[in-house]
């Protein structure tokens, strides 16, 4: 009949029916299967041993021989059952939808004979769009504008107040435009934003759980006023909305720090971006879309909700289980979701964030590589791909619960949820952000307000006796599980070590070491920091001539006194332009490394929140080592040969760091050096050591 690995796709309807039996009354002996299923005690005796040797069935000890003894389900062989049931009920409905078309093509040919589908449900659009879940607020909202009044907005904007949206903006613009934010028909005003902040509703009491904001400067806010009209533009300058401003407020952002992320603690990402770069005003009011959502990448996978929901109605699907990812997905992730989708007898829709996720991770356009071709171990016709515009805020239970109102409006039954499911990781004290299982409790407390129901995340785990993975809770004591933690797979891509075929398939390895080639093939930026006169331009320049003479990749050198004068020649020495004179160092170094170069910057870079943002910036695409060069401030100033320091203390040069201005040295940097105690030959011979410990350099 079948193997144990070859198995799930050659069961005959015998050995079917009695997975089937042992299902629903598990134990029954070979005699008691047999009158059930109208067999001979013989041929029961041969299929059942079959299924035994295929790992699907088990017997008791007691009594074999006679053919007395319990027979029961093995793990794998509940799983078979639901996958032969799950597929026999696809195929038994492709038959009636071929049956159905044949007799209506009959009967269109003789339009006087009565209707053969009278009194019966017919698959009309009406009727099938009543089979799927209704959305969120009960009715999917559409904030474009037709095509006259868009293009009278097109022209009005030039008149209005234009306001750049970040990264962040652009993607909750684009979903509230399309729907998925529904019932949301704008950026919130101040009475939905503080009970949505402290009780997870609208004003109007409508579940919602995530503020939805429209953050900009203080300049911009004192341009506009309630009643006016703006234009909220793309990076390029170009209108792609317009919006009434009905409220100007500024909020507490301590208080909707803990409120929303549960810790006013700046290691969550969200917590970060709320201080560091949200603007301190909010402005809310309706949208009106004026130009639809332009995407160059993937275009096959962008789905609206309404699109997605068509695309449901054309499949016949009306039960599907949504599962959210920012990762790859490998081996465990594809047999959970199978398992998930048998479970709810529904079918699947990876959904994966591509907007904004987590700093650090892999970006979307490998992970959707690695999608396309997990696609493909899927059954035909019961897993579909889409991507999701979403700029995720880490937010734990919160998040879990917005995920799961999203998915419910792209027609969504179901969503897996997993533990600690959207969490940021550890807070500053080194615990968790929040509990492993409180996304699931809080998405289970308000389950029958949200209609799409969860499906609780199953740890997967490779049994090496039986070659297969399962469910943590099926696996025997005295059985091997293999595992390989996100940090070894890391290591292994970083090294070019091999990884098991167990672990992930070869061509999801393959794309992942395109994009993440080992460390020393990889670019990288060497950030140096320190006062003025530390010595950080001498040292880049000895280490810049090591690396050139090693000859394995270009280098480029960005000092402070060089930038300046080439790039940020129009900047002053104020706080706000020795900021962007740094993100502008970030930006040029994030495109070195990105392009397998070494950038070496030399700045003061006083500010730590600064350099943070340049880290982030530059390990999306590379390595990243922040050199603090340590050299006391005396010592700094005893080297003074342009005579700073001195016209500094004299008051002749304000906000100069180190005298009237704060430098906040780095807390953990990669490496620190004093150039008081070493030459700088021997502190750029340090950090080339310090390269090659990290795997940088050979």
């Amino acid at each position: 009949m079948c193997n144990r690995r070859e198995c799930p796709l050659a069961l005959d309807e015998i050995a079917y029916k009695l997975l089937v039996r042992l299902a629903d009354r598990p134990a029954l002996t070979q005699r008691q299967l047999a009158g059930e299923v109208g067999l001979s005690v013989g041929k029961t005796h041969n299929v059942l041993r079959e299924l035994v040797a295929a790992g699907l069935v088990e017997a008791g000890d007691a009594r074999r021989r006679t053919g007395t003894a319990g027979y029961r389900l093995t793990p794998q062989g509940r799983q078979e059952k639901s996958r032969q049931t799950l597929g026999f009920l696809r195929r038994k409905r492709a038959e009636f939808d071929a049956l159905r078309a044949e007799i209506h093509d009959l009967w269109s040919r003789a339009p006087d004979s009565p209707d053969p589908f009278s009194g019966l449900p017919t698959r009309t659009a009406s009727t099938m769009a009543h089979s799927l879940i209704a959305p969120h607020g009960g009715s999917l909202v559409d904030r474009m504008l037709d095509d006259d009044a868009a293009e009278a907005e097109r022209r009005g904007s030039q008149d209005y107040p234009g306001w750049t949206l970040t990264h962040r903006q652009a993607c909750d613009l684009e979903l509230l435009i399309t729907g998925a934010f529904s019932p949301l028909t704008g950026f919130m005003t101040r009475a939905d934003y503080e009970t949505v902040r402290d009780d997870m509703r609208l004003a109007d009491g409508t579940l919602w759980p995530m503020p939805i904001t429209l953050d900009v400067s203080e300049a911009f806010a004192e341009q506009v006023s309630e009643g006016s009209r703006i234009a909220l533009r793309d990076e390029e300058g170009a209108p792609v909305a317009v919006m009434d401003v009905h409220d100007i407020y500024r909020p507490r952002k301590e208080r909707e720090a803990e409120a929303v992320f549960g810790a006013d603690d700046r290691t969550h990402p969200a917590v970060a971006y709320l201080h560091d770069e949200a603007g301190p005003v909010y402005l809310g009011g309706p949208v009106y879309g004026v130009e639809p959502p332009v995407h160059y990448d993937f275009k096959h996978l962008r789905y609206t909700p309404a699109e997605m929901r068509a695309h449901f109605q054309k499949l016949g699907w009306s039960r599907i289980v949504a599962f959210q990812t920012r990762n790859p997905m490998h081996r465990a992730h594809q047999e959970l979701t199978y398992r998930a989708a048998q479970q709810v007898e529904a079918n699947l829709l990876i959904h994966p964030v591509v907007g904004m996720t987590k700093p650090g991770d892999i970006d979307h356009y490998t992970r959707v590589r690695c999608y396309e071709h997990l696609l493909e171990r899927y059954p035909e016709q019961t897993t579909a791909l889409a991507l999701l515009p979403l700029a995720m805020r880490m937010g734990g239970p919160r998040e879990a619960l917005w995920h799961a109102i999203i998915r419910k409006n792209y027609g969504c039954t179901h969503l897996i949820v997993g533990r600690d499911h959207a969490g940021p990781g550890r807070n500053a004290a080194g615990d968790d952000f929040y509990g492993a299982y409180d996304a699931q409790d809080l998405v289970t407390r308000h389950a029958d307000e949200l209609g799409i129901e969860m499906v609780p995340f199953q740890m997967m785990v490779f049994v090496e006796e039986r070659g297969q993975y399962f469910p943590a809770d099926e696996v025997g004591e005295d059985e091997t599980i293999l595992s390989l933690s996100g940090t070894e797979l890391r290591r292994r891509l970083k090294e070019g070590v091999d990884i098991p075929e167990w672990f992930s398939y070869p061509e999801v390895v393959k794309e992942l070491r395109k994009t993440y080639p080992p460390r020393h093939r990889q670019g990288l930026t060497l950030f140096f920091t320190g006062l003025s006169g530390s010595g950080k331009s001498t040292v880049a320049r000895a280490l810049q001539a090591k690396l050139m003479e090693m000859g394995d990749r270009p280098v480029s050198l960005l000092d402070g006194d060089i930038v300046r004068r080439h790039l940020s020649s129009e900047l002053t020495f104020s706080k706000e332009h020795r900021d962007l004179n740094i993100q502008r160092i970030g930006f040029v170094a994030s495109e070195i490394t990105k392009n397998g170069g070494i950038a070496i910057c030399a700045p003061i870079a006083p500010y730590a929140a600064t350099r943070k943002k340049v880290r982030h910036m530059i390990e999306a695409e590379g390595g990243f080592l922040e050199v603090h060069v340590a050299t006391p401030l005396e010592v700094c100033e005893q080297r003074d040969r342009k005579g700073l320091y001195a016209k500094a203390r004299a008051g002749e040069i304000p906000e100069f760091t180190g005298i009237s201005d704060p430098y906040e040295a780095p807390e953990e940097p990669e490496l620190r050096i004093d150039t008081a105690t070493m030459t700088p030959d021997e502190a750029a011979h340090k950090a080339i050591l310090k390269l090659e410990s990290l795997g940088f350099i050979r």
